[in-house]
């Protein structure tokens, strides 16, 4: 029952990982942008979502909140920012998009304070219900690993099946030769932005209930979105999801095992500070042991 429980909790980490990374590796496969304040649209639609909750009671409408205002903060951070970082080298991309997540920080701390808000959920969010015979997990859990899935799904049909995506797979491919046919890469690429940009919002949503809605949750999260997005392929919407199954997986099963058996291994005043370490370190050495094995990860975008 212990395995089969951190196997739903990496399934539901995954699905904040994948959120995550598979916005930023689409961005960064069309557009070339590395863009590293996918975090602070994170926190924004933490921020919005649990705001609106409170203020008008509805979990659902907080949902809707977050994705607008991640959406719409997207809209003026590429149009203002980002859409003059396209020809610049990837330095100058690093830096200004690190400025736009303190920029952020601060609008946060100045619109609604570093007071950390509690989201309102309804009754039936935090029911528990009978997954197996004696294995109770709750909804909000559950919630969380349906929407990865339905994204996920999603955006596979939504890149291969339709014509937006079929300019997205274009544009990744020869830009220039998209924008020569006529189509308008500029308002390609901010509908790109966009997208990315509210998928990061949903995972605010499904993580406020969950989580802390603080100043500079979206940092604590980065570093290990980048680490999936490189297990999986950069560029590669099928390899996030990839890295992402397996950084939650490692990250969860490691929580749940790796200390139990340091314990018996080692005496306790070793094993403790060990575990620790190992525990939080899994997710690089699986990034190490990949690249060793492939350089481009599990499921690189095509060359």
């Amino acid at each position: 029952m212990l395995l089969l429980e951190q196997l739903l909790n990496g399934l539901q980490y995954s699905a904040l990982l994948f959120l995550l990374a598979s916005g930023l590796t689409l961005i960064f496969g069309i557009m070339g942008v590395i863009n590293l304040a996918q975090g602070a649209f994170y926190m924004v639609g933490a921020f919005c979502a649990a705001y609106t909750a409170i203020a008008s009671g509805s979990f659902w409408l907080g949902g809707l909140a977050a994705l607008a205002g991640a959406a719409l903060y997207g809209l003026v951070i590429e149009t203002g920012i980002i859409r003059r970082l396209y020809n610049r080298d990837h330095l100058d991309q690093v830096l200004a998009t690190l400025a736009v997540v303190f920029f952020t920080n601060e609008l946060i701390t100045l619109l609604f304070g570093r007071s950390p808000p509690a989201m309102p959920t309804p009754d039936w969010y935090n029911v528990f219900v009978e997954v197996l015979p004696g294995l109770m997990y709750p909804v909000s859990r559950m919630l969380f690993i349906g929407a990865g899935l339905l994204v996920a799904l999603g955006m596979w049909l939504l890149i291969n099946h339709t014509r937006l995506g079929m300019l997205i797979r274009a544009g990744a491919d020869d830009h220039e030769m998209v924008g020569a046919l006529g189509v308008n890469i500029s308002r390609l690429y901010t509908l790109v932005f966009v997208f990315g940009c509210m998928l990061c919002g949903l995972a605010g949503f499904m993580a406020a209930p969950l989580l802390s809605v603080e100043i500079g949750m979206g940092e604590k999260v980065l570093i290990t979105t980048f680490v999936v997005i490189v297990v999986g392929g950069v560029g590669s919407v099928r390899g996030a999801l990839a890295g992402a199954l397996l950084i939650g997986m490692v990250d969860s099963l490691g929580r749940a095992y790796i200390p139990p058996l340091l314990d018996q291994l080692l005496p306790a005043d070793v094993s403790g500070a060990l575990s620790g370490g190992l525990v939080s370190a899994s997710a690089y050495i699986v990034m190490a042991l990949v690249l060793l094995v492939r350089p481009r990860g599990l499921l690189p975008a095509r060359a």
